[in-house]
């Protein structure tokens, strides 16, 4: 069993975190080696950790959900400032040793420490319900996972996630951007994000080839519409399928003609000849209650 470093005697040192001796001892002792399928990229840097934490402005009274949460590097610094963590781990090794690295390096907060076996997009009740997400998510799950916890944990009123940054850009942009498209106008179903911070390569193991960014989010009420989620979403699916088109042709499909398409646009308060990513999640909620005023 891996051991925390003790502090030096008479200094008020910060409670210590895994460093990179310690994640490789760790995954050793497993027999892990971090795999491009699950896009697991291990923080080595407790630095990095304090500040991932700090910014993501979790209260002692909270409860974290940490997705993916690997060898326990961000777990530990999520255990130091909130109530309790609860954590969705898909890999059963990696699962098996997390409540033993706990119990070692923060024992007093073991009881407040839940671990949920589990492939996170599937996952629908918690043994606690969380108040706050953070975690740091696979460029290739990040998107459908964030969306996917919004949409049942209703709970989760803020957080951080960390992914890559490419994708950072892609969820936290605004009508008018080039990287805004089906992320960021999804991710404003729920809430409002921003670009919280881009995190360097070197304090991973492996180094991914591209940085990472952090994106922080706060909830918010959904847009005010008689149209249902999923026919807001189908809009929105449709919009930026054909994303250089104009919106009366692009829609022209979902709506079942282009002159179908224009009405809906129209009745929105929408130019048809505008394109989808010039519009927010409130323009995409009226064409969807336009189209479905008609009970098409």
């Amino acid at each position: 069993m891996t051991e925390p470093t003790p502090a030096t005697p008479g200094t008020a040192a910060p409670a210590p975190l895994l460093g990179a001796s310690d994640i490789r001892r760790l995954a050793e002792e497993i027999g892990v080696r971090p795999t491009k399928t699950l896009g697991q990229n291990f923080v080595i840097d407790g630095n990095t950790i304090r500040r991932i934490v700090s910014v993501a402005g979790i209260h002692a009274d909270e409860t974290v959900l940490e997705v993916g949460p690997g060898l326990g590097s961000l777990t530990l610094g999520l255990l130091d400032a909130a109530k309790a963590v609860v954590a969705v781990e898909i890999d059963p090794v990696l699962a098996g040793k997390l409540p033993e690295t706990v119990n070692a390096w923060r024992p007093h907060a073991a009881d407040d420490f839940h671990l949920v076996l589990a492939d996170a997009m599937k996952v629908t009740s918690l043994p606690v319900e969380p108040t706050a997400l953070v975690a740091n998510l696979p460029y290739n799950v990040a998107v459908p996972v964030v969306l996917h916890l919004l949409q049942h944990f209703p709970s989760l009123r803020h957080g951080l996630v960390m992914v890559q940054d490419e994708v950072a850009d892609r969820l936290a942009a605004g009508p008018g951007s080039k990287t805004y498209g089906v992320p960021s106008v999804k991710a404003a179903w729920y809430s409002s994000m921003r670009k919280a911070g881009v995190i360097g390569m070197n304090v991973f193991w492996p180094a991914p080839k591209i940085s990472s960014g952090l994106v922080s989010f706060t909830r918010r009420e959904a847009p005010v519409t008689t149209a249902t989620r999923e026919q807001v979403f189908a809009v929105i699916d449709a919009a930026f399928a054909q994303r250089r088109k104009t919106l009366r042709a692009a829609l022209a499909g979902w709506a079942g003609s282009a002159a179908e398409a224009e009405r809906c646009l129209r009745a929105a308060g929408i130019d048809p000849s505008a394109r989808g990513e010039v519009i927010d999640i409130t323009a995409f909620a009226r064409i969807a209650e336009a189209h479905a005023i008609q009970g098409v």
